[in-house]
């Protein structure tokens, strides 16, 4: 599941604000399904708990309802009832059931649609119910996903960096340079290659060395601008946050912009697309590159054409003047919204919830559900897993960016979805397509975003 580019925002009742809400309307009233009027309890005082999963690809389904089987076949006195949910409208159908008294013992959701539900009460505090085991296995960094104020709100269980996908044929006859986790691209050089890939000067030809699909493109941006530096939330001695478009914050955009509108070498017409759009171009030889979440390689190993090569490569780090400036290790930093598993602050059994999302999460287990999802586990046992770092489908390549991957730059920030909505998508859409330039785009995301954060933070 591509976990941050499926929400858009609206209020929430009362004085507290959403802060990212599902893009279809629609009500999608499942957490009622198996409810009980006795807590979740029985005649023979058997435990029941419903736990809510948003997994959709076959292999993630089955991966999770066996792994249920498991737990119920090992705990008849504690059993788990698989319901279904969807990503379409998790944030819309949670608090329903929230509000109405019905939620899901155990929610499957992402970190960044964590923070109305953590604030307004809703979540358990997982602090003092998880094993030491879980609680050191996953990395602080990780940890910090799923902080909100003082407590923790969600187990962060799967991650995928941003990554791009190439034409092996094309890229090998090319002669360019192969850029690894240990020695990518800078955003310099990146720009340079796509310029020669695509035949330099724009030719025109209908083929291009990268394809942008930025139809969400905040969090892209956002996320990708860690690599070199940007911020753009700057939370001060007040504790109030403040946005600062700073020289590192320039890098990825103008980058973007500038393949599009100056050199010619990425595809326009990709820019109001999402990932999936870009395959039958990609495969059709229009593209050299995509940059893609790190689990679009499922729709890929799926949908190429017999024959078709393809590899996985880092995405660029680090920017500057020169071709490798900033480029290293230390410059594949990226932020993330990895997906969490939580507890319903009404649970009558949060002990019991909290000890099967500990089976659930176990290494072996966890190495289940990241293969079912072509995602990188968050536990450091379970990416050590050989499956998981196979040269076979860029395994490898995600492996090793697993350290360099860091909360998204806006996962706290209360207001960000009016910001990102109303000011920050149209800002970046209209620079990408050529309509503004940086100084504007500039103004628009500084002063017009600082107004609507201060409203959030009287």
């Amino acid at each position: 599941m591509r976990t941050s580019s499926l929400r858009g925002s609206r209020s929430l009742t009362g004085s507290r604000t959403r802060w990212i809400a599902a893009l279809v309307a629609g009500l999608l009233v499942v957490a009622g399904a198996g409810c009980s009027g006795d807590g979740g309890g029985s005649e023979d005082g058997r435990i029941t708990l419903r736990f809510q999963s948003l997994a959709w690809q076959k292999e993630s389904v089955d991966a999770n309802k066996e792994l249920v089987r498991e737990w119920n076949a090992a705990h008849p006195d504690v059993r788990v009832e698989y319901v279904q949910g969807s990503w379409d409208s998790v944030h819309d159908q949670l608090l329903t059931s929230f509000e109405g008294g019905e939620a899901p013992d155990i929610i499957h959701d992402a970190s960044d649609d964590l923070a109305d539900f953590a604030y307004g009460g809703y979540l358990a505090d997982l602090r003092g119910l998880l094993s030491e085991r879980l609680t050191s296995d996953i990395p602080g960094r990780s940890w910090e996903t799923t902080t909100f104020g003082d407590g923790i709100y969600g187990v962060p269980f799967l991650q995928e960096p941003r990554v791009l996908i190439a034409n092996a044929k094309w890229l090998k006859e090319s002669g360019e340079r192969i850029p690894t986790p240990e020695k990518p691209w800078s955003w310099d050089e990146f720009r340079r290659i796509t310029d020669r890939l695509s035949g330099g000067g724009g030719k025109g030809d209908g083929k291009y060395g990268v394809a942008w699909p930025l139809k969400e493109p905040v969090s892209a941006t956002l996320n990708l601008s860690l690599s070199t530096g940007g911020q753009l939330f700057h939370r001060g001695a007040d504790g109030k946050v403040r946005i600062r478009f700073d020289e590192g914050d320039e890098v990825v955009p103008r980058t973007i912009h500038d393949q599009v509108n100056l050199d010619g070498s990425a595809s326009g017409s990709t820019l109001g697309s999402g990932g999936s759009d870009t395959l039958p171009g990609f495969f059709g030889g229009k593209y050299a590159m995509v940059p893609l979440g790190f689990s679009y390689r499922q729709q890929i190993v799926q949908q190429a054409p017999k024959g078709f090569e393809w590899q996985v490569l880092p995405a660029p780090a680090g920017g500057g003047t020169g071709a490798e400036a900033g480029a290293g290790t230390d410059g594949l930093t990226q932020g993330v919204s990895p997906q969490t598993l939580s507890v319903a602050e009404d649970s009558p059994h949060k002990k019991e919830a909290a000890a099967f999302i500990d089976f659930l999460l176990r290494p072996p287990n966890m190495v289940r559900l990241a293969l079912g999802d072509w995602m990188l586990p968050t536990g450091t046992e379970a990416l050590r897993d050989p499956a998981l770092r196979s040269e076979k489908d860029g395994w490898a390549v995600g492996a090793a960016l697993a350290g360099a991957l860091r909360s998204a730059p806006a996962q706290s920030v209360r207001g960000y979805p009016e910001w990102k909505d109303k000011v920050a998508t149209p800002a970046y859409q209209e620079y990408y397509s050529g309509a503004i330039g940086m100084g504007e785009l500039r103004r628009r995301l500084v002063k017009d975003g600082n107004l609507v954060l201060a409203r959030y933070q009287r």
